[in-house]
């Protein structure tokens, strides 16, 4: 009876099969072959971008984000409130700010650490689409085709390479997490796996507004290749369906695009009308998207800036209809080769929020925006030249061996142009080589060689950038800061005025305004543009310590004192402020106070001289001899010629 029972009980229950013997082995090939087209996508990533951890920074928007007090703290909660809330740097994307944040406070801010991150980012880019794709399709070869063109394609070396552009390669790897969620959601629909579909594109959309376009590739990978809606009797209303479905991802991308806009537009980014006509901005956007493919297809000359031209007639019409035209045989070869619409219509959907209908920046078009529209293309390129070739004799010799020398030639080209983002004086001497009339260039190398203090060098690039750009504030400002510095305090005063007149909002050149009118002993007049640049910007540290400073000078000591503080609250890294807070706090007898500020100052910045000094001075006042003999001699170690330390330590050692 009990053998009877276990009979039945197993019966009920049978064991799996066990898979044929070939079968196995078959599996067993197919993970090893995955595995190691995984370890060459590595590879190929490490040959393009070997070096990359040794690169410096570069002043295009790298200062902007690492000279920034909020960053360079690490990860506090008061940077996560303020990431989540700002809008600097035009954007709005707390996760990038929290991106750097993080790697500053494992690394500090060693360019080399935050390069390798994007690396890595990248590296992880190239698995998860190869992943994506293999798990839509099955097919590994052309999956990994498209995978490694994205590795190695020259034009993505932008995202990658270019420490400020961490928000590109972060976003895209949320675009493919959520491509990858969402075929797990595709294949068994459940709320909890649409709800990490929602996450993952929030999250994305929290690096990159980019993104907005997401939704509307899940629709396009409906058709293609998951198969969720065919054409068909039944067609509309399953189309419908999806599209209901896409509801709340739209939503976001919605909400998303509005908190964008505004944001630009009230830090100025947005161009306006009047300076970029709508019809200019469209005979571009057609052009630009030719080019793109161009470069695509043949990326030489590739730069860091492209500037902003006139589109002839010709050239624009020309394009819109060859744009036209391919869209129209994309939808018609639509039904037998399903990837050609899906791939061209990526590429096309995906570019809009940068092609430049809503033009941010001053470029006509940019590497950068090609490292997810660029996918749509290679899906295409990877699944139709085995079509094309299929019946051909020596296809399977033949497609491997044009696929790899693509692949050789790509990666071969993307490695030299990697090197052009070592350090800001090869990345600008490069674009001036490669392009013309680029007068972001000469402004950026205008800024390099004020920075390694060559002002002559630096003036004759500004004033180049100006002949080529003759509305351009950017330069006119960077102008009157070498004017300023050359001690042409008057010639700075009216680059600084054009500037204003140009771009009345900038607050920065209303500070240099004040700093150039204040050497001449205006203060009045200094007053009301340091007051002017903080009602732009409210938090300028620099426009605070300024305004502190001619309080300072006109004997408002109190005054001084609350606008010092409120530097150092905004930058506590801020050592000047520290300093001079030290000194109004000294004039104030409020020594102990004056001592704190004083040792901030140093802590941040030892060879601070003026901090030694004024320490070494209230040490003198205490009575604290040896102490205040130490800051003097500190300050004769970094300022041999600062006689008056010298005789401070000859009478603090003069016996009574």
């Amino acid at each position: 009876m009990n053998e009877q029972r276990k009979r039945t009980k197993q019966s009920r229950n049978p064991r799996p099969a066990s898979p044929p013997p070939e079968i196995s082995a078959d599996l067993a090939s197919r993970s090893k072959s995955i595995v190691w087209i995984c370890v060459g996508l590595v590879v190929v990533n490490v040959f393009v971008y070997a070096g990359v951890w040794g690169f410096d920074y570069v002043n295009y928007d790298d200062p902007g984000y690492f000279q920034n007090p909020h960053v360079a703290a690490g990860l506090t909660l008061t940077g996560l409130t303020w990431a989540l809330r700002t809008g600097e740097m035009y954007n709005w994307h707390p996760l990038t700010w929290l991106s750097y944040m993080l790697d500053v406070q494992l690394f500090g801010l060693k360019p080399g650490a935050l390069h390798a991150t994007n690396l890595l980012l990248h590296v992880a880019n190239t698995l998860l689409l190869f992943a994506v794709l293999y798990q839509m399709t099955s097919m590994a070869a052309r999956s990994a085709f498209v995978a490694a063109m994205f590795a190695a394609h020259p034009l993505h070396v932008e995202s990658v390479a270019w420490i400020s552009e961490r928000k590109d390669v972060l976003s895209t790897f949320f675009w493919m997490l959520t491509l990858l969620t969402y075929v797990r959601y595709a294949r068994q629909p459940r709320a909890s796996r649409y709800l990490l579909v929602v996450a993952c594109l929030a999250l994305g959309l929290m690096t990159k507004a980019m993104l907005v376009t997401l939704p509307l590739v899940l629709l396009l990978i409906d058709f293609w290749p998951l198969r969720r809606w065919q054409p068909g009797s039944k067609s509309t209303i399953t189309a419908l369906r999806l599209v209901l479905e896409k509801i709340p991802l739209l939503a976001l991308s919605a909400a998303t695009s509005v908190v964008t806009f505004l944001v630009q537009e009230g830090s100025g980014a947005v161009a306006r009308l009047d300076r970029l006509p709508l019809s200019q901005r469209v005979a571009n956007m057609f052009v630009a998207y030719v080019e793109y493919i161009g470069k695509m297809l043949w990326p030489s000359r590739l730069a860091a800036f492209y500037v902003y031209d006139s589109r002839t007639p010709a050239s624009w019409v020309l394009a819109a209809l060859a744009l036209i035209i391919v869209s129209l045989l994309a939808i018609k070869f639509g039904e037998k080769y399903p990837f050609v619409p899906v791939g061209w219509f990526w590429y096309l959907g995906t570019l809009v929020p940068v092609i430049g209908i809503v033009q941010v920046g001053l470029q006509s078009m940019a590497d950068r925006y090609t490292y997810i529209p660029s996918v749509g293309l290679f899906v295409i390129v990877a699944w139709g030249l085995p079509e094309i070739t299929a019946i051909q004799p020596y296809r399977n010799t033949l497609m491997p061996a044009a696929a790899g020398l693509a692949l050789l030639v790509c990666a071969a080209t993307a490695r030299v142009q990697v090197q052009y983002w070592r350090n800001t004086q090869v990345l600008w001497n490069h674009a001036l080589q490669v392009t013309s009339k680029n007068y972001i260039a000469h402004n950026n190398l205008g800024g390099f060689f004020k920075q390694i203090k060559r002002p002559t060098d630096a003036l004759a690039h500004y004033q180049e950038a100006i002949r080529l750009k003759p509305d351009y504030p950017d330069a006119y400002n960077n102008l009157g800061t070498v004017l300023a510095e050359l001690g042409q305090q008057q010639q700075a005063i009216d680059a600084y005025n054009q500037t204003l007149r140009l771009k009345p909002e900038f607050a920065e050149a209303h500070q240099n305004l004040a700093i150039a009118l204040e050497n001449l002993g205006r203060l009045d007049e200094a007053r009301t543009e340091l007051s002017e640049s903080i009602r732009l910007k409210p938090d300028f540290a620099n426009a605070h310590n300024g305004l502190g400073s001619i309080f300072f000078k006109q004997g408002k000591i109190d005054d001084a004192i609350a606008e010092y503080s409120q530097a150092v609250r905004l930058n506590p890294d801020f050592a000047d402020a520290h300093n001079n807070l030290g000194v109004a706090l000294l004039r104030k007898e409020r020594l102990n106070e004056a001592v704190d500020h004083f040792s901030a100052a140093l802590r941040i910045n030892p060879n601070l001289a003026d901090a030694h000094y004024n320490l070494g001075l209230v040490f003198g006042v205490q009575g604290k001899v040896s102490e205040a003999v130490r800051e003097f001699s500190e300050v004769l170690r970094i300022d041999p010629s600062r006689s008056a330390a010298t005789q401070l330590i000859e009478q603090l050692q003069r016996p009574n």
